[in-house]
């Protein structure tokens, strides 16, 4: 992976960090670079998720490939939510 790429999942992490915990009702009590960070996780695994599944490439944007990746977030980002309020 190049740099380019490297940056390129970082910004897509950000989006997919956010927008997963914006799905989720209620407040959080995680950071922002916790977001972020399950938001790059979610968005390495939807891609090579939708890779298997076969609707990683399509004609336009990847809607599937998007739902995949922010629900994977949701989860990720309610479950770190769930680890943090045990402290």
């Amino acid at each position: 992976m190049e740099v380019t790429g490297i940056i390129t999942a970082i910004v897509i992490g950000i989006i997919i960090g956010v927008l997963g915990r914006l799905v989720l009702p209620g407040r959080q009590h995680i950071g922002i670079l916790w977001t972020i960070t399950v938001g790059i996780a979610a968005a390495l695994v939807g891609t090579a998720l939708a890779g298997e599944l076969g609707v990683a490439d399509t004609n336009g944007p990847d809607w599937i490939e998007w739902l995949i990746q922010i629900a994977l977030a949701a989860v990720g980002v309610a479950a770190l939510d769930r680890a943090m309020a045990r402290r």
